[in-house]
């Protein structure tokens, strides 16, 4: 970036701060006046500011932040919240079960840890805070895609690479949205040696206070530890614990909700 662009991008944020500590807005005058700029100047940082929704322009023609700095924020502070509020359960199930517990988000195709409680056991999953792994072959990514409609679903897993990371890999983009509605359906998600061979995950959705999913939290152990004639005893436990995190965060239930054939309020 050039020397303009710099000094124009410092105007940008002079222009931001100046407008967030005035609550009930500024006027183009004010700012200016704030600025020891130009009017056109300003208006014209103003005017691709209330393009892309970082500002606003009330009916008496007053500036003041728009939606897109609160979705930002939001988007930050939920991170945070949610790992605060997390903790002490996924502390409770690492105990409870006596496995691995993954809290983790999506960002496009990848599910990316942030943040897990290891136990003592020979138990080798290699996973780390901040790493990444494929929606397809993971519980927490079918989970995670849970609250997105079919007809989004097959166009976004036609563009995927798909990688047979194991015999038991699901590669057919038919099956995926099978396994991903049936998660939906049953309130769990399930990774059954999928993404390395040995190790099974159960995964379960967190939802914020707009219903929508957010997170969500998995187990992973050997196919001895979590065995196949559990996953719905173990799969509804796991779904409630995180319908818990999901009341911390402000979901709101208004009706009892499905989980695998057991109704939860």
């Amino acid at each position: 970036m050039n020397q303009n662009g710099t000094q124009v991008l410092d105007r940008t944020f002079d222009i931001l701060e100046i407008i967030a500590g005035e609550k009930n807005g500024l006027s183009l005058s004010d700012i200016t006046n704030s600025m020891n700029l130009s009017k056109s100047t300003v208006h014209r940082i103003l005017s691709t500011l209330c393009n892309r929704g970082f500002t606003e322009k009330t009916f008496d023609k007053k500036y003041k932040l728009g939606l897109k700095m609160l979705e930002f924020s939001s988007t930050y502070l939920n991170d945070i919240e949610l790992k605060i509020e997390a903790r002490s359960f996924i502390w409770d199930l690492t105990k409870k079960m006596g496995m691995p517990v993954h809290l983790a988000i999506r960002e496009n195709m990848d599910v990316v840890y942030i943040d897990k409680v290891d136990v003592k056991n020979n138990i080798r999953i290699y996973s780390q805070i901040g790493k990444r792994v494929p929606v397809y072959c993971t519980a927490l990514g079918k989970t995670l895609l849970g609250d997105m409609p079919k007809s989004e679903l097959l166009p976004i897993f036609h563009n995927i690479k798909f990688y047979q990371y194991t015999e038991k890999t699901v590669i057919n983009e038919m099956e995926l949205l099978i396994q991903v509605e049936t998660a939906k359906f049953n309130g769990w998600s399930l990774d059954d040696e999928e993404h390395e061979l040995g190790i099974r995950c159960i995964a379960a959705p967190i939802y914020d206070y707009r219903g929508c999913i957010i997170a969500a939290i998995s187990i992973s152990g050997t196919n001895y530890m979590l065995k196949k004639e559990d996953d719905f005893k173990n799969g509804n436990y796991i779904a409630k614990v995180a319908l818990d995190i999901s009341k911390r965060i402000g979901y709101g239930i208004t009706k009892n909700i499905k989980l695998g054939g057991i109704g939860f309020e």
